[in-house]
């Protein structure tokens, strides 16, 4: 008759079962972690935690850009996409409720950039089938950079949001708030990208 395994052999294959499961759980926890983080954000006109060009500054009050908006790029967006919205956004805008600089919506979840003065008023330079977002300046289009001369450098906060709807449906003149409470109503995960920009104080 053959013998019965050992308590140690049986208490080693145990082991070894359990540790063979627990490296599983691992990889798949560390594979689903990677794939969350992997939805991204970038431009090709300024970088991370850098300082915006002067050519984004708002022309008007007070301000003398050539209120052009940046071209923007992202890459894995998560599973189930089917329309992206981008915002630009200042925390630091004196008001007590920040400032909405920029606010689209209806991006076709086939498109993964937006170019280079994308925000020019009318829309003509959006992908068919996405619109502007009235924002804080009064307009639906873009609205650049201009923040009070003296302060500290201010933080610039452009965001794609992956919606799981095809279309938002906002009215003729919804606010940029309005849009951002449906945009995050049907949300699936979002991308962040932030820069700073500032003006010396007069002279």
């Amino acid at each position: 008759m053959p013998q019965r395994p050992s308590l140690h052999r049986r208490l080693l294959t145990t082991m070894a079962t359990v540790g063979l499961a627990l490296t599983a759980g691992t990889l798949a926890v560390t594979a689903a972690h990677a794939h969350a983080q992997a939805f991204s954000l970038s431009s090709p006109d300024f970088a991370a935690g850098g300082t915006l060009p002067q050519r984004f500054e708002f022309k008007g009050f007070g301000c003398a850009g050539d209120n052009q908006s940046p071209a923007l790029r992202w890459s894995g967006a998560p599973a189930g996409t089917q329309s992206f919205a981008v915002t630009m956004y200042d925390p630091d805008a004196p008001t007590g409720s920040g400032w909405w600089h920029w606010s689209v919506v209806n991006i076709p979840a086939s498109v993964t950039e937006l170019r280079a003065d994308a925000g020019a008023a009318g829309g003509a330079q959006l992908p068919a089938g996405a619109s502007h977002v009235r924002i804080d300046y009064g307009v639906a289009a873009w609205g650049g950079t201009c923040p009070p001369e003296g302060d500290a450098p201010h933080r610039y906060i452009f965001t794609v949001h992956a919606l799981k709807v095809p279309r938002l449906d906002l009215p003729a003149n919804a606010t940029a708030a309005l849009a951002g409470y449906m945009v995050n109503a049907h949300s699936l995960g979002k991308a962040t990208l932030t820069a700073r920009y500032g003006r010396p104080a007069a002279q």
